[in-house]
């Protein structure tokens, strides 16, 4: 070889040494570059796993709150199932209460009949019906219903003087007002 085909050897050979580094540097060159996108995509991935969560917990959060909510409906359906029975039978109550109000009937019959409202008075409390006391308590117009009014001095104003039909409570919801006359 002679001395121009050493000197091109020799820049060939500086040439390709200065293209592709020495072995140890370009392995770190790697892990550093790869080590951003590693962090990169780790981040990435972390982000979107807080997304599923988040979506998760909603989606658990939503279910609770339907099973509270269907469970609300069902047992609000059980207790108002039997209120337009009851609200038919509260007319044969009335009438019970007019016809033990006369007394004119001999002792046995009159007792007779007492039992057989006590009885029913009884089955409906136990469905859940109540009375609205009324007599001599507070106008309310959730409880009761104004049909008149008068000048009273035995009560104060704005107080229950006479209830002219009976209110009644089922599991706690009004389904009749009481008819009531209130003081001035």
């Amino acid at each position: 070889m002679n001395n121009e085909e050493k000197k091109v050897n020799e820049e060939l050979d500086e040439e390709v040494k200065n293209e592709t580094p020495d072995t140890e540097e370009t392995k770190e060159d790697e892990v550093r570059e790869e080590q951003p996108e590693d962090a990169a995509d780790a981040e990435a991935n972390s982000e979107e796993d807080e997304a599923v969560n988040t979506k998760y917990l909603r989606l658990m959060a939503d279910f609770q709150n339907f099973k509270r909510r269907v469970e609300k409906e069902k047992s609000d359906i059980y207790a108002y199932a039997n209120e337009k029975l009851v609200s038919q039978l509260l007319d044969v109550i009335d009438n019970f209460e007019r016809a033990l109000l006369h007394e004119e009937a001999d002792d046995s019959y009159v007792e007779g009949m007492k039992m057989i409202f006590k009885q029913l008075t009884g089955v409906l409390e136990k469905a859940g019906l109540e009375e609205i006391n009324a007599l001599g308590e507070d106008f309310d117009p959730n409880f009761h219903n104004a049909v008149m009014t008068e000048d009273n001095d035995d009560y104060d104003s704005g107080k229950v003087t006479e209830v002219m039909q009976k209110g009644y409570l089922l599991n706690k919801k009004v389904i009749r007002p009481s008819m009531v006359k209130v003081n001035n």
